[in-house]
């Protein structure tokens, strides 16, 4: 056999032979068990702990680097130190059962100077809701009513319909309880039934949103300052959303066919890099390829941004506008990715989004 061959096939086994010793050499983390199961347990018990313990069975000591959880409900805790060849050490897991009832299976994984450099553990178990109090139903008081939620969300309200919604609430004390709102406009209107809450009785505020009168598009919140046994205190305030869409639902089959159709040359405008406190400009082009008016009904720009709608919101067929944005990096820093809303009466696409994206850099000294 040739000798350069022979020399070759020795230095890779020599090679071989050091990697695994070398190997060998490294920490060892031994657990008696690396699942720890607390079984099923009540909610109201609280925190649940359980600490695992290693010993090195290595010939140096283990260095652990990290310790990550799967989730946030488990927060580990372990050995800082160096610990020894023969010595033990610990991962301690804490399982918050807070508001996560039902089966848990979570992992703990170690990176250390180990062999293998890679450990996962696991704790599981199962978790009893606790009996939910008034508290927790009724989490928002307000002067002794108690509300599921300050918020009412009415998602979609068309422009021609008057829609419904509703708040439950709890009178949490000894008196008879009634509301008012200050300033109520004229496309709200905000009731509680029954009119007069008597205690530790359930009810709701009732909402009626008329789309037509609220003379708006897209997006809109109304905050509703409550008045409790005609008091008002801070804080006390109802907050009202909804999205008004147009109705399209009227239009004909003939109305449909000729209808407007909007189209953007681009939505995503890109301003590379800025100086914080410089400002972006950009022209976005719009076309109306229907066969009637395009009408702009509303431009909205998040926070930063400006839009810049044409002074005329009526585009013949065939016709182009332009859309003016400004971005104003004041105070901005950083990856920057702000929205533009167009609402026009397009059947098809009524909302479109255009985007304003780039980083702002801070001025060199």
């Amino acid at each position: 056999m040739n000798r350069k061959i022979i020399f070759l096939l020795a230095f890779v086994f020599c090679g071989s032979i050091l990697s695994a010793e070398a190997q060998n050499t490294k920490p060892v983390m031994k657990f008696d068990s690396k699942i720890h199961d607390f079984g099923t347990f009540k909610e109201e018990l609280g925190k649940q702990v359980y600490s695992f313990e290693f010993v090195n069975e290595g010939k140096q000591p283990i260095i652990i680097n990290q310790v990550r959880s799967s989730c946030g409900c488990t927060s580990p805790s372990w050995t800082k130190k160096p610990v020894a060849p023969g010595q033990k050490g610990f991962i301690k897991a804490t399982f918050d059962p807070k508001n996560r009832p039902g089966p848990f299976n979570k992992s703990i994984t170690i990176t250390a100077n180990t062999n293998p450099a890679i450990t996962i553990l696991r704790i599981k178990g199962k978790v009893i809701e606790r009996e939910k109090t008034i508290a927790d139903i009724y989490p928002r008081m307000m002067n002794g009513l108690r509300l599921k939620n300050n918020h009412l969300s009415l998602t979609k309200v068309k422009n021609t319909e008057v829609k419904e919604g509703f708040v439950e609430v709890y009178n949490d004390s000894n008196e008879e309880i009634s509301i008012a709102f200050k300033r109520m406009p004229a496309h709200l209107q905000l009731k509680m039934v029954p009119e007069n809450l008597a205690p530790k009785q359930k009810g709701k505020i009732v909402a009626l949103y008329d789309g037509a009168k609220k003379n708006d598009w897209g997006f809109v919140v109304d905050y509703m300052n409550m008045l409790v046994n005609q008091k008002h205190k801070p804080g006390q305030r109802l907050t009202v959303s909804a999205n008004i869409v147009e109705d399209f639902d009227r239009l004909s089959d003939a109305e449909k066919k000729v209808a407007p159709k909007v189209e953007f040359t681009e939505r995503v405008f890109d301003f590379g890099e800025l100086t914080q406190g410089q400002n972006a400009e950009h022209i976005f082009t719009m076309k109306n390829n229907g066969a009637s008016d395009l009408i702009i009904r509303k431009t909205k720009a998040s926070c930063g941004c400006t839009a810049i709608a044409p002074q005329t919101k009526i585009i013949k067929a065939g016709e182009e506008t332009e859309i003016k944005v400004v971005f104003n990096s004041r105070g901005k820093r950083g990856r920057q990715n702000k929205l533009i809303t167009v609402i026009t009466n397009d059947p098809i696409h009524s909302a479109v989004q255009l985007r304003v994206r780039g980083n702002v850099i801070m001025p060199k000294s």
